[in-house]
């Protein structure tokens, strides 16, 4: 396993070493502590980790707070640690959380499994977010192609098949995007 880098946050200076331990024994490098939340999200902002590990009840910010701003970012994936009525299990039909709770006391058994859990299910998300924004790019320069080929078809009077490799010539020669040639078009048809 490589090594992954981890921030642990927890009031309890006892808890923060014990989990401190468990984690470096496993192969993990905790790169930074805090006791409180601000601190926590200062670290986590800063350190830029592989994964959060946070007491629920934490001062100044709580750990479900900042558990929706680090998912909210895409910084890490975030576990909570706490008493059962400390954690509140979300109705997932309502909140849109996804990070994982684990409930004390803390040992490998019941660790590691969630651990692995949410940095397989974090790195999911991570690519089907990516692979959101290709498909959004890539449906708006089929939209703006097919603007430009309809304007150069209508201007010139060409097909629909020679306007479509006008654009692409034009778009090797200059060494541009499809997209951004489409833009040109678009845009000098508009300011006529």
């Amino acid at each position: 396993m490589d090594e992954r880098r981890v921030i642990i946050a927890d009031p309890d200076p006892a808890s923060r070493k014990n989990l401190k331990a468990l984690l470096n024994k496993a192969g993990y490098l905790v790169v930074g502590e805090a006791e409180d939340g601000l601190t926590a999200l200062k670290l986590i902002r800063y350190r830029q980790p592989d994964l959060v590990i946070m007491e629920a009840k934490l001062a100044v910010l709580e750990g479900a707070e900042i558990g929706d701003i680090v998912e909210e970012d895409g910084l890490a994936p975030v576990i909570l640690i706490g008493t059962p009525d400390q954690v509140k299990l979300p109705d997932y039909e309502k909140e849109k959380r996804f990070f994982a709770y684990v409930i004390k006391p803390v040992d490998e058994r019941n660790l590691f499994p969630v651990i692995d859990l949410v940095i397989r299910n974090y790195n999911r998300i991570r690519a089907l977010e990516e692979e959101i924004v290709k498909l959004k790019n890539t449906l708006e320069t089929r939209k703006l192609v097919e603007k430009a080929k309809g304007i150069l078809m209508d201007t010139l009077g060409l097909t629909e098949a020679e306007a479509f490799r006008r654009i692409q010539k034009q778009s090797m020669n200059k060494r541009m995007s499809m997209q951004a040639v489409a833009k040109a078009i678009i845009l000098a048809h508009d300011l006529k």
